[in-house]
């Protein structure tokens, strides 16, 4: 079979963004995203695999793939692409598919400055800035975000135990804090990340069942974030993003900060109307 599709690459923050845009696109069944999300793992994850991987893609890739919203509030619907599988939402993603749309005129909002997302996550707001042709700044309101649960340990081969918190920002986050096997992100190599957090995944989901509370298809921990001191001035947070086989996040990773920040809201670490940067 011989497929062809349209595809506009961009990036967020220098993590890629491919948005398709036409060609041979698959149709979905399902009356919801996450509905044809699934059908879409089901039927046509070679998509995803041909546009990803290589040799059209590579370790890191990420895109989105555009279809007609199905929910009459909604400018258009995205269904997330990359190395690690079809995700519910993607922060990055959003951003940078935000900014191809509008830029590209691909599709015309409904309101000037807003771009409403049909996600399989749910509903996502996009506010953009736009000058002349190009887009300055995206701003999102993510599905709903949550601490999962404290104190998880897992037995990760090449450094021992680690105890993570878990939260859900669109995915579900382990994430590591300083502690006796973990001296911060000073203390390890990228490389380090890339081989323990595949083994701290696996490690994790054998050990644990975590379920979205509203969609129980939502059941696995997919992204890891270490996190450490900040050193840029007027930082407040610092953070790497682990997801797929190999890739470490070059954005500050949207899910993963909405998961951040919920986390820290529930521990008392971080108040309404705070700036988390």
């Amino acid at each position: 079979m011989r497929a062809t599709f349209f595809c506009i690459d961009g990036h967020t923050c220098g993590n890629p963004v491919r948005v398709v845009t036409g060609g041979s696109i698959p149709q979905l069944e399902g009356s919801t995203m996450f509905e044809r999300r699934q059908d879409f793992l089901a039927k046509h994850d070679w998509v995803r695999n041909a546009l990803m991987f290589e040799p059209r893609g590579h370790d890191i890739m990420s895109g989105s793939i555009l279809y007609p919203p199905l929910r009459p509030d909604c400018d258009v619907s995205i269904l997330f692409i990359e190395t690690s599988g079809c995700l519910p939402m993607c922060g990055h993603g959003t951003i940078g598919t935000v900014t191809t749309i509008i830029e590209n005129g691909l599709v015309a909002p409904k309101t000037p400055g807003v771009l409403r997302l049909d996600t399989p996550a749910g509903l996502v707001e996009a506010r953009y800035v736009q000058k002349g042709p190009y887009v300055e700044s995206v701003r999102i309101r993510n599905v709903p975000s949550f601490l999962r649960g404290r104190g998880y340990e897992v037995e990760v081969d090449g450094i021992g135990k680690l105890v993570v918190d878990v939260a859900y920002g669109g995915n579900f986050y382990a994430i590591v804090e300083k502690q006796a096997n973990y001296p911060g992100l000073d203390g390890i190599e990228p490389s380090e990340i890339i081989r323990l957090s595949p083994r701290l995944r696996a490690a994790f989901n054998e050990r644990h069942k975590i379920v979205h509370p509203e969609n129980p298809a939502i059941d696995k921990l997919t992204h890891v974030m270490w996190v450490g001191d900040p050193k840029t001035r007027g930082a407040t947070a610092r953070n790497a993003v682990f997801y797929g086989d190999k890739a470490i996040d070059r954005s500050p990773c949207g899910t993963g900060t909405s998961a951040r920040m919920a986390q820290l809201s529930a521990l008392g670490k971080l108040a309404e109307g705070d700036e988390f940067v």
